[in-house]
C-alpha cells in the first residue's frame, strides 16, 4: 500500500513553551504568566503558548495515519533544539518530508521512520526532533494500518516484543498547583505521582526545607485520604537541579544526607528524585548522577534517582546507561526525535538494568500521548508520563484510556500480531 499525500495542519499543545534559564535566574511568576525579559534565544516572553503541527499521512485506499510535532516545555534548554514554531516549519514538512514520503510503500514502521530521522534540511542540517518526532507518530499509524494491526502489535512484529497485557504504572504531573493536584492524583488512585515542579530554590528551600515540608504532607495527605485499600503510590519529585544547587552539584555527601532525609519522611511510601542537579554539561551531569548514585547505593538509601537533564538523544541515553547514572532514565519522548529512537531506548534500559521512564513533556498533545502509550505497551517500560498538560484529569485520561482500549482490543483478537 503505498502512500499518496500529506497533509499538516497547525495546532495548540496541552501546555507551553518556558524559558528555563530566565525561571532558574529568578524570573517571577504573576498568575499564570512570568515577568521579566527572555534569557533563551526564541523566546520572546518567558512564558508562550506551545505550537504543534498535525501530520496526516494518506494511502491510496483512502484511510491515513496521523501525529503530532510538538517539542519540550524547556524547549532550548539542556542541549535540546530551539524553540518550535509552527509557521517556521510547516513548510519543510509540507515539501522536502512530503517529497520524501510519496510514493514509498507503508511496509514497515522502522525503515521510513529512520530515514526520517537522518533527512537533512536544504541546509544539510538534520530536521528538528519535534518534526522527527511527529512525522514518525503518523508513520507507524499509517503502517500499523496498511498492515491491518495495532500500533502497539506493529512495533511489538519489527522489534520483537511481547505487548504488555496490563496497565503500565501512570506517572502525573502537578505543576505549580503541587497541593490541589496532588488530591486529586490521590482520588484517581494514580500509581506514581505527583512531580511537584521544585523548578528554583526559592520554591524548595534554601536548605530543601520546603521540599522537605512538602514529602511529609504529601505521606500524610496519600494515608488520610487513600482511595482504596492497598494503595501504596511511588512518590516521583522532579527537583530541577535545585538540590545541586543548594549543597553543591558534586558534593554526593551532602545531597546524600538530605536525600535520606526526605526518604525517611517519604516512608512508607518509595521515593524517586528526578533531576537532583544540573551540572552545565553532558559529561559533568553523568559523573555527577553516578556519584551520586554510588553514595546512595553504598548508603542503602530508600530513594532512586531519575536522569533527565542533558540525557535528550538515544545516545545519551545508551551513554547514561552504560555508566549508571542513575537508577532510572526519563526516555523524553520528544527530544529523541522519531519514536523508534523511544522504543530502542526503552529496551536498551531494560537491557541494561536501568529503570525505562517513558515520559515527555507536558507541552504535547493528545495525539502524541496516544502513540507514545503505544510505544511503552510494546515495550513494557517501567512507567509511563500522562500527558499532555499539568492539570492531572485531562492527560491522565488520555494516557489511562489509551491503554485500556489497547487491553480491550487486543482481548477482542483485534489487531493482534500473531507471528
Amino acid at each position: 500500500m503505498k502512500i499518496t499525500k500529506v497533509v499538516c495542519s497547525k495546532g495548540m499543545t496541552g501546555f507551553y513553551f518556558d524559558d528555563q534559564r530566565a525561571i532558574k535566574l529568578g524570573a517571577q511568576s504573576d498568575g499564570a504568566m512570568y515577568i521579566g525579559e527572555p534569557a533563551t534565544p526564541g523566546f520572546t516572553r518567558i512564558r508562550q503558548a506551545g505550537e504543534s503541527i498535525s501530520v496526516m499521512i494518506f494511502l491510496e485506499n483512502g484511510q491515513y495515519g496521523w501525529g503530532d510535532c510538538a517539542a519540550v516545555q524547556y524547549s532550548g534548554a539542556g542541549g535540546r533544539d530551539p524553540l518550535f514554531l509552527a509557521d517556521t516549519y510547516m513548510s519543510l514538512i509540507e515539501n522536502e518530508v512530503a517529497a520524501h514520503l510519496v510514493g514509498q510503500e507503508a511496509d514497515e514502521f522502522k525503515r521510513l521512520a529512520k530515514e526520517i530521522d537522518g533527512l537533512k534540511d536544504k541546509n544539510g542540517h538534520h530536521l528538528h526532533t519535534a518534526i522527527r518526532y511527529g512525522v514518525s507518530q503518523a508513520i507507524l499509524d499509517v503502517v500499523s494500518k496498511a498492515n491491518g494491526l495495532n500500533m502497539c502489535d506493529q512495533v511489538a512484529k519489527e522489534y520483537g516484543t511481547r505487548v504488555s497485557e496490563k496497565r503500565l504504572p501512570i506517572f502525573t504531573q502537578s505543576g505549580d498547583d503541587r497541593y490541589s493536584n496532588a488530591d486529586k492524583m490521590i482520588m484517581k488512585g494514580a500509581p506514581v505521582l505527583p512531580h511537584g515542579l521544585f523548578n528554583s530554590v526559592k520554591k524548595t528551600g534554601q536548605n530543601g526545607e520546603n521540599l522537605l515540608a512538602y514529602v511529609k504532607w504529601l505521606a500524610q495527605r496519600v494515608k488520610d485520604f487513600t482511595p482504596y485499600e492497598g494503595y501504596h503510590p511511588v512518590f516521583h519529585i522532579d527537583c530541577y537541579g535545585t538540590i545541586g544547587q543548594i549543597f553543591g552539584a558534586d558534593n554526593y555527601i551532602g545531597m546524600a544526607d538530605f536525600l535520606e532525609t526526605l526518604a525517611e519522611a517519604a516512608d512508607p511510601f518509595h521515593l524517586r528524585i528526578e533531576g537532583p542537579m544540573d551540572s552545565d554539561s553532558r559529561e559533568a551531569q553523568m559523573k555527577d548522577m553516578r556519584g551520586l548514585r554510588e553514595e546512595i547505593d553504598r548508603r542503602g538509601i530508600r530513594v532512586e534517582l531519575v536522569a533527565d537533564e542533558w540525557c535528550n538523544t538515544l545516545e545519551d541515553v545508551i551513554y547514561f546507561a552504560d555508566n549508571k547514572a542513575g537508577h532510572m532514565i526519563q526516555i523524553k519522548t520528544p527530544d529523541l526525535g522519531s519514536i523508534h529512537n523511544t522504543i530502542e531506548a526503552v529496551l536498551y534500559c531494560e537491557k541494561t538494568g536501568i529503570g525505562a521512564y517513558q515520559g515527555g513533556t507536558c507541552n504535547e498533545t493528545d495525539r502524541s500521548c496516544q502513540v507514545s502509550v503505544h510505544c511503552a505497551m510494546a515495550t513494557r517500560a517501567e512507567q509511563v508520563l500522562a500527558k499532555p498538560g499539568m492539570g492531572v484529569d485531562e492527560g491522565y485520561m488520555i494516557c489511562y484510556n489509551e491503554m485500556e482500549r489497547i487491553l480491550a482490543l487486543r482481548a477482542a483478537g483485534i489487531g493482534v500480531y500473531r507471528g
